[in-house]
């Protein structure tokens, strides 16, 4: 079977689709597999909200005019310089088969669940290059779609996860990336203005784990714009693929990239959902203490024993002291099944936790 590279969605000149990596689940038929994304089109070079983005962005992150110049900082904030696209109808091209997906709602999204035979995903699935098999398809413009919008295509990927297993459902932000979440003006400069640095050790400890057969799947606060330049940076440093499920997050909400990321609700029902969706499957919950990893991560251990291998939880610093964050950790395994809930400070102390050297 030939082997794809994973790649993110490009942007196109007017417009833009981008497919956000999802998974597949066996049904008694077939598959099952989802796809979802958003729609969205740039500002106006010159209009009004633009430049007051621009000026917002620059503000919290105190830049000067050599940094507000940098290529990865223009890259970034286009990212968040978009307007979503409600009701444009999306189509995908799975090898032979044409499937319409529906319109984009009133936030640009999209979702679809997609049904397929054994034999098709046989012909269609591919095994990555970052492990894995996958469905890969590709978007297509749709007749009597705006004459800009129609040019939106892009490509996308759906991981086959299979209904018996383990997984580990990772956070991203200063679990496997450095963002410094305890403080939010080098969150803000880490997210748009710097090359993103993995936590060291991290790529090569998932990496041993991917080995002995885990699916993987990154829920995390980003925001959704971010899901391209995560998914490059997941494959630039050597961490596995997978499914990625990241914050709806719109320029018109109120103080603006302000949120960036806070640990909400929606973390906890994702998790839920794709749980349910592998109820025989166990998971490893893996976060860090900088926010709500811990709590979350807790409470669903709770509520779902079965299907919870353990907590991980990476000690990293924050506004409180250690010997808080320590307490705080301490009281949340004491809820838990002795061993339930694990605290790691390096990728080795996580590895032993997992069993895998």
């Amino acid at each position: 079977m030939a082997t794809v590279q994973l790649q993110a969605s490009p942007p196109v000149s007017r417009g833009m689709i981008v497919f956000f990596p999802t998974y597949a689940r066996r049904t008694p038929t077939g598959w099952s597999a989802d796809v979802a994304g958003m729609v969205a089109r740039p500002l106006p070079e010159h209009s009004r909200r633009r430049t007051l983005a621009m000026a917002v962005m620059k503000r919290l992150l105190d830049l000067d005019d050599t940094q507000s110049a940098s290529d990865i900082f223009r890259a970034r904030a286009e990212l968040f310089l978009f307007q979503r696209v409600a009701g444009h109808p999306v189509r995908v091209v799975f090898g032979d088969r044409e499937i319409d997906v529906g319109l984009s709602d009133k936030a640009g999204h999209f979702s679809v669940s997609i049904e397929f035979d054994h034999a098709s995903v046989e012909r269609f699935a591919r095994n990555s290059v970052r492990g894995g098999r996958w469905l890969e398809y590709e978007g297509m413009p749709v007749a009597g779609a705006d004459a800009d919008d129609a040019r939106a295509t892009a490509t996308g990927v759906i991981h086959l996860v299979d209904d018996v297993g383990t997984s580990v459902i990772s956070d991203i932000d200063d679990t496997v990336k450095f963002s410094n979440v305890a403080d939010r003006r080098e969150l803000l400069r880490n997210t748009l203005v710097r090359d993103f640095v993995p936590v060291v050790g991290m790529p090569e400890a998932y990496q041993r784990w991917q080995d002995t057969g885990v699916a993987f799947h990154y829920v995390s606060s980003s925001p959704w714009q971010m899901s391209d330049c995560l998914s490059h940076f997941l494959g630039d440093v050597g961490l596995p693929a997978g499914s990625m499920h990241l914050k709806l997050f719109r320029l018109k909400d109120s103080t603006p990239l302000r949120r960036i990321p806070t640990r909400t609700r929606g973390k906890k029902r994702v998790i839920d959902r794709i749980m349910a969706d592998f109820p025989a499957r166990r998971f490893w919950l893996v976060g860090d203490s900088g926010e709500r990893d811990p709590e979350i991560y807790a409470t669903i251990a709770r509520r779902r024993p079965e299907q919870v291998a353990g907590v991980l939880i990476r000690e990293v610093p924050a506004k409180a002291s250690r010997a808080k964050v320590r307490e705080r950790l301490a009281k949340l395994a004491s809820r838990l099944p002795q061993g339930g809930l694990t605290v790691f400070q390096t990728p080795e102390e996580l590895a032993e936790a997992v069993g895998v050297g």
